[in-house]
């Protein structure tokens, strides 16, 4: 179990690197003129692959090995109003990175009429997101 845990703890932490990353190549790449094609170009090829290669398999690992922990202490964590709080946030969470797909594939196209304002508000999401999930599994209780 204790593999299990540490490897969730990992797959969560790589998950977080993307989910604060990507919308930050969001920022700069609403900011890139539209005559910089080159520039454009490669903010394209960075986000999918953020996206893609980093981001989608550490959340698949996260929520694998999420539940998988959870499953050793089922009766414990199934019972725990703190457990279903986190459960509820990490969906917010997946939402989140489906989101950033489907803001990914606007780049892409060259369809996205969002601005780097839109995107700096974007980018907080997740830190609020972090500070409850952890608050809860820290202190086990309801904030």
């Amino acid at each position: 179990m204790l593999w299990a845990k540490a490897f969730h703890i990992i797959a969560v932490v790589s998950w977080f690197a993307m989910l604060f990353y990507l919308p930050r190549l969001f920022v700069y790449h609403a900011m890139t003129e539209t005559t910089d094609t080159q520039g454009r170009e490669r903010f394209k090829v960075m986000e999918y692959k953020l996206y893609k290669y980093i981001g989608t398999p550490a959340m698949i690992a996260t929520l694998i090995l999420g539940f998988g922990t959870a499953a050793f202490s089922w009766e414990y964590y199934s019972s725990s109003t703190w457990f279903w709080l986190k459960i509820v946030l990490v969906i917010l969470l997946v939402i989140y990175h489906h989101l950033c797909g489907y803001h990914v594939k606007l780049f892409r196209d060259d369809d996205n009429v969002k601005n780097h304002v839109y995107f700096r508000w974007f980018n907080e999401f997740p830190t609020i997101l972090l500070i409850a999930v952890t608050l809860l599994v820290v202190l086990k209780r309801p904030l």
